[in-house]
């Protein structure tokens, strides 16, 4: 009976927390007016805001990461999740995701670029948090594996790009203008330890997914740099080789986990 009183708890939670990054989400675009997101902070969070910002496409995956959430936010809410130990485990974790994840939009919109900067940053840990939960439950059938793995790796490998091109932004607005010579350097600088962190993620996760997103980012900051300002090509060619190398390291990540399952 407790245990289907947690979880009944925690569904709810979940489902509270999804209706909060749904609606912040609607507030922090602009749907209810006002700028666009490539707008606010004075242009600073644009595909032009810094050497590591993704061009603009890149973000429409932010269409398939809250289907993916919203998918498991329904799933996760039936009977039979109700006392998992998985979703007991990694629930209460994702909700605070979902709410970072709104949180951000409203900050970017109502407050300053360095609070996004903490926003992100949270919001990067709690998720780095969720994929080392799932990696100590695993998947009972497809669906959860679609559905928590998949959504939340999603979510987890893209927001990692974007605390890099958010933190960049900051860096950008606040550095001093003599900085901008070694612009190409500290870019790719930051692109081997974005390397660094998603083979080791891909290799001690298992997952796919994180690499996926990751790589979506990082190729389209590649044609950022190569097409539009800042021009960078140095940068551009190292964001092509990072995705490469995080795919890479994906599959092998998956083929070992299966292997050792």
């Amino acid at each position: 009976m407790e245990s289907q009183t947690k979880g009944i708890a925690r569904q709810s939670l979940i489902i509270a927390a999804a209706s909060f990054m749904l609606i912040a989400a609607a507030v922090g675009a602009g749907a209810f007016g006002g700028a666009s997101v490539d707008d606010l902070q004075d242009g600073a969070l644009s595909a032009q805001g810094s050497y590591l910002a993704p061009a603009g496409p890149a973000f429409s995956i932010w269409s398939l990461i809250y289907i993916g959430l919203l998918a498991y936010t329904v799933w996760q809410a039936l009977p039979a999740q109700r006392a998992d130990a998985r979703q007991q485990a990694v629930g209460g974790w994702i909700a605070a995701s979902m709410v970072l994840n709104g949180l951000w939009l409203v900050t970017a919109r109502f407050l300053t670029l360095w609070l996004t900067v903490i926003v992100i940053a949270l919001l990067v840990a709690v998720l780095a948090r969720v994929i080392v939960l799932l990696g100590r439950f695993p998947a009972k059938n497809l669906a959860d594996r679609i559905l928590t793995d998949g959504a939340n790796g999603l979510h987890f490998g893209w927001v990692t790009i974007a605390t890099v091109a958010n933190t960049a932004a900051w860096f950008t607005q606040i550095a001093p203008a003599d900085w901008a010579d070694q612009a190409d350097v500290w870019a790719v600088a930051v692109l081997v330890v974005v390397a660094v962190i998603g083979v080791a993620a891909a290799l001690v996760t298992g997952r796919i997914a994180p690499a996926l997103a990751t790589a979506w980012g990082l190729v389209w900051l590649a044609v950022g740099r190569f097409t539009d300002a800042p021009e960078s090509v140095p940068t551009g060619i190292a964001a092509l080789v990072v995705a490469v190398v995080l795919v890479l390291a994906g599959v092998i990540g998956v083929v070992r986990g299966r292997a050792a399952r």
